[in-house]
């Protein structure tokens, strides 16, 4: 049968500083940028924390990583507040002395940071406990995202801050040939490198220059020390109207390289806007694909789930399966498992009550639905995952064998009638149950709502004809530059009646297959791009009114 027992992961054991009752200061590294480069220890400190102290840049990821109830302080940019580092270390000594659990949360690696050396010292003249837990540092990791690797080549690797830098270091970065890396900002990038060429630098050594680094807004120019100056000129990069862009330079004979080591900004999506119209949690597998290909999901729920109008005729199924009516029940849907879990917990009952019961379920996210329920499926589509799909591995009914000749189908109240047809031309008995009611989602918000109608996406993934009708209902037409992506004939079909053309459309009716084919679009876009000479653009940055390349 179907449920197995699912063991909860344990916690991991926290430190015993961390349970002082004076409290402490975990001192933390996020990173240069991307979520993804926190480390496993800076995940379980936030899981832990009273308290939560952050540069402005990151608040909004580590907090995502916090218990409920956290109380979280974004402090304001270091030039807005004069005597910050002072106010800061005041503040987290203050928590800790209140006996709370503190992450001080820097960018790039408190190592390297030099007002979190100065917050570090607070506490030790405070007799606050604390501790570090490093993060990859912007010097090195931006590089890295970049493709210039800094110590290949056998030359050594020097660090240089513009900001600090004493006229005895621009001295020795001049005169050495090092790898040299400057955090600097863009603005300031043609100053550094008319320095390094006083200094002694030769004026035509290669350099990198990039900003918003590890991030999809990550953008690098290639130049020399001669040359950047007019190639940012040339670019429009200058002057930003958000102010001062940092930025991290490479400057060395590894910069040269980067046309054939660049993978970040060379993934078939990078930088792509992608309107997926799903809940996050529908989403959730789907937008790590997308992101995966250098994408940016932005899910936008299109449809709302409510109960059904009348309860009784899931209570009666609930109730059926408990007393053994059924030798079957089938899950086409996370939202079918959860609408059956809430029932169940209305009475009290758990994954026990489907002992002796064969479990069907459609879809990767309702398999993983039903294991965190503590059921594992016995039976999933092998091919397509569709009710089509599951029908093809089905068995038929057998007097001899099954005793029992009824399915439970907990399904919404709009579903296709394919999977009981299906179900009662194989011998079965079918109670197809209404668990849910689908109704349109509230519009987003303006801001979104423009995005779409403006061009503001680059794309926008259709994984039903009721997506295309809900989008368009609750915020309007996609604009002309964005790419229609359709899951299939039917869904291309509605999109199109809609005045939409339809440029991707997937392989096999997969949300997965999808995402791989605007992926595969992406792809040739660029290198048809590349091939005419052209600048890589994404299709926002196609001029307003513009006409939308057809599809090849």
């Amino acid at each position: 049968m179907s449920p197995t027992a699912v063991n909860a992961k344990p916690e991991p054991t926290a430190p015993t500083s961390r349970r002082n009752d004076r409290g402490n200061v975990v001192f933390l590294g996020a990173g240069p940028g991307d979520p993804g480069l926190l480390t496993l220890r800076a995940v379980e400190a936030l899981a832990d924390a009273d308290v939560l102290v952050a540069d402005p840049q990151i608040a909004d990821t580590l907090r995502t990583h916090t218990r409920a109830g956290v109380d979280v302080t974004e402090l304001p940019a270091p030039d807005e507040v004069l005597g910050a580092t002072s106010a800061t270390a005041k503040l987290v000594t203050s928590f800790a002395a209140a006996g709370k659990r503190v992450v001080r949360a820097v960018v790039g690696d408190p190592g390297m940071d030099g007002t979190a050396a100065d917050e570090m010292l607070a506490c030790a003249r405070a007799g606050v406990a604390f501790e570090v837990v490093p993060g990859v540092a912007n010097a090195v990791g931006v590089p890295a995202y970049a493709g210039v690797p800094l110590c290949a080549g056998g030359k050594g690797v020097r660090f240089l801050d513009a900001a600090t830098a004493t006229d005895r270091c621009w001295h020795d970065a001049g005169t050495d040939d090092a790898t040299l890396v400057v955090s600097t900002t863009l603005e300031d990038t043609a100053a550094v490198c008319a320095s390094l060429v006083a200094a002694g630098r030769r004026a035509d050594t290669p350099l990198t220059v990039t900003v918003a680094g590890t991030t999809t807004r990550q953008r690098t120019w290639s130049a020399t020390l001669a040359t950047i100056a007019a190639e940012l000129k040339a670019t429009k990069a200058l002057p930003s109207p958000a102010g001062p862009q940092p930025a991290i330079a490479v400057v060395g004979e590894q910069a040269a390289g980067r046309d054939q080591l660049s993978w970040f900004e060379t993934k078939p999506l990078f930088g792509w806007k992608v309107l997926v119209p799903r809940t996050k949690e529908q989403a959730a597998s789907l937008s790590d694909q997308l992101r995966s290909y250098g994408a940016v999901p932005h899910e936008v729920p299109t449809i709302a789930v409510e109960p059904p109008r009348t309860p009784q005729q899931m209570e009666r199924a609930v109730k059926g399966l408990v007393t053994g009516r059924y030798e079957w029940i089938a899950f086409t849907s996370v939202n079918a498992v959860r609408a059956v879990r809430e029932k169940f917990e209305e009475y009290g009952l758990d994954a026990r009550a489907f002992a002796g019961i064969k479990v069907a379920a459609v879809g990767e996210q309702t398999a993983k639905a039903l294991v965190r329920f503590g059921v594992k499926p016995d039976l999933m589509p092998s091919g397509e995952q569709s009710a089509a799909g599951l029908l093809e591995d089905w068995p038929p009914y057998d007097p001899v064998f099954d005793p029992i000749d009824r399915v439970f189908l907990p399904r919404a109240d709009i579903a296709t009638e394919t999977l009981v047809a299906g179900l009662i031309e194989l011998g079965w008995e079918v109670d197809d149950v209404t668990a849910y009611r689908t109704v349109r989602a509230s519009p987003p918000p303006a801001e979104t709502r423009e995005a779409i109608k403006g061009g503001g996406f680059d794309a926008v993934l259709f994984t039903s004809s009721s997506t295309v009708r809900n989008l368009v209902g609750i915020a309007g037409k996609p604009h002309n530059v964005t790419v229609i992506a359709c899951i299939g004939p039917a869904t291309a079909k509605t999109a199109e009646e809609h005045g939409l053309r339809v440029d991707v459309m997937a392989p096999e009716p997969s949300v997965h297959a999808l995402a791989e084919a605007l992926a595969e679009f992406g792809a040739a876009r660029r290198a048809a791009a590349l091939e005419a000479g052209d600048p890589v653009t994404r299709p926002s940055e196609r001029r307003a009114g513009s006409r939308r390349r057809a599809r090849g």
